[in-house]
């Protein structure tokens, strides 16, 4: 479920569930978190998450075990095992990157893309809240902008475009991202950890306000969230009323 693979002071972990476009799982989350957590303590100097096949992570496994309570618990612990990591985390986005897939790859460091490679969090269309982690996050990196039109406006971002607003770093494949990853093992992990945690440190933790934590729940026990889930299942358009 995922590759594990040392290249001197590089470690690259693969998502490897192709048959479903790496989407995450309960599992493949915990193997990732495990994954990262190992290469930290083996002494990596940085870490590359890569996809296996075409695409880089087309989000949660809607139909297996991502609805329940014990997922979302998952996911949040991956990408704080990321964040908490002392050594810098390297996103080669091979291909979409949808939902979770996103919030992976921003709770990276830095993010070199492809040039078919596209970031989607397709939320309002499924009826569901996303976490004021992944908002700040989103709106820390791209800007308020590319954030509001991911988030607000339903629509994906290319390649070019994140590159153009700084969500993607470099544009290329996983060599490039490779390479790039070999010649930050050449500078300072000290200076590199002092960093990560003050680039971190950017109020994206911050407790959501109560009216933000009501909304957030009611939008994830809403008849609109079970709509979308109906709609998905019968392979049309979801009508929502926003109840």
């Amino acid at each position: 479920m995922i590759g594990y693979r040392r290249d001197g002071d590089v470690v690259i972990l693969e998502l490897q569930r192709p048959d479903r476009r790496n989407a995450l799982s309960t599992e493949l989350c915990t193997a990732v978190r495990n994954g990262v957590e190992q290469a930290d303590a083996d002494g990596a100097r940085i870490v590359v998450i890569t996809g296996q096949g075409s695409s880089f992570c087309a989000g949660a496994d809607l139909t297996g075990d991502a609805f329940p309570d014990a997922f979302g618990e998952t996911l949040e612990g991956m990408l704080a095992s990321i964040e908490r990591a002392s050594v810098p985390v390297v996103a080669a986005i091979n291909g979409p990157a949808v939902g979770a897939g996103t919030q992976l790859a921003i709770a990276c460091d830095l993010r070199v893309v492809a040039p078919e490679a596209f970031f989607e969090i397709p939320s309002t269309r499924l009826g569901i809240a996303v976490s004021n982690w992944t908002i700040n996050r989103l709106a820390s990196l791209a800007g308020g902008g590319v954030a509001r039109t991911i988030l607000l406006g339903g629509e994906r971002v290319y390649s070019e475009q994140a590159f153009t607003c700084g969500l993607a770093n470099k544009l290329g494949d996983l060599d490039v991202a490779t390479q790039w990853a070999q010649s930050i093992t050449e500078l300072a992990p000290l200076a590199l950890k002092h960093l990560k945690l003050v680039f971190n440190d950017n109020g994206t933790h911050d407790d959501p306000t109560p009216e933000q934590s009501a909304a957030f729940e009611a939008a994830w026990s809403s008849e609109d969230m079970k709509e979308a889930r109906r709609a998905r299942a019968e392979k049309r358009k979801p009508k929502f009323l926003g109840r």
